[in-house]
């Protein structure tokens, strides 16, 4: 078991770091979201406990090698607005995989163009990354504009590729190489 640690990263009016006790009504404010419980695990219409419960599973992501989780946070005032994870799972082939996302309120301010930027400058520096993935469903217009933004180019369409409240659904997937940043 490899134990990460999660750093506080900042930059570029972005802040990157561990999800914190005072993360709790933010979580429960995403719950109410009709996507993000869908493909995260942020539960559906939780409240303080599962919100709790929520956070404590982004530090045990840390604590077993799988991941970094962070709270995308304004670095004025260290209120998180949403979450972005580094994951680890493909690791042995050199391949990291990214996911974030923004609360309703706080999108459209540049907050996941930022720390997608940020987190995917760090990861590119990590040792063993020699590719950097995510995946963006076709209509997330938003989501993929941020990864091109950011430096992703789209390598094609994965037909099916993601259930989603159940449904297979297609994914556009998104790559970036460190070493041609």
């Amino acid at each position: 078991m490899t134990r990460l640690v999660v750093p506080v990263l900042d930059a570029d009016k972005v802040r990157l770091r561990p999800f914190a006790a005072s993360d709790v009504d933010l979580t429960i404010a995403v719950g109410k979201d009709p996507l993000i419980p869908a493909i995260t695990s942020v539960c559906a219409n939780g409240d303080e406990a599962d919100a709790r419960e929520f956070i404590r599973r982004q530090h045990h992501r840390a604590a077993t090698g799988e991941g970094w989780s962070f709270a995308i946070a304004d670095p004025g005032t260290n209120t998180a607005v949403g979450q972005i994870g580094l994951w680890r799972s493909e690791i042995g082939h050199g391949r990291v995989s990214i996911g974030y996302w923004i609360e309703r309120g706080h999108r459209r301010h540049g907050y996941a163009n930022r720390a997608l930027r940020l987190l995917s400058s760090w990861g590119s520096a990590l040792d063993e990354v020699t590719r950097l993935e995510l995946y963006v469903e076709p209509w997330n217009e938003g989501s993929w504009r941020a990864a091109e933004s950011a430096g992703y180019r789209r390598e094609g369409l994965l037909r099916r590729w993601q259930k989603i409240d159940g449904l297979p659904r297609d994914m556009y997937m998104y790559a970036r190489l460190p070493d041609s940043d």
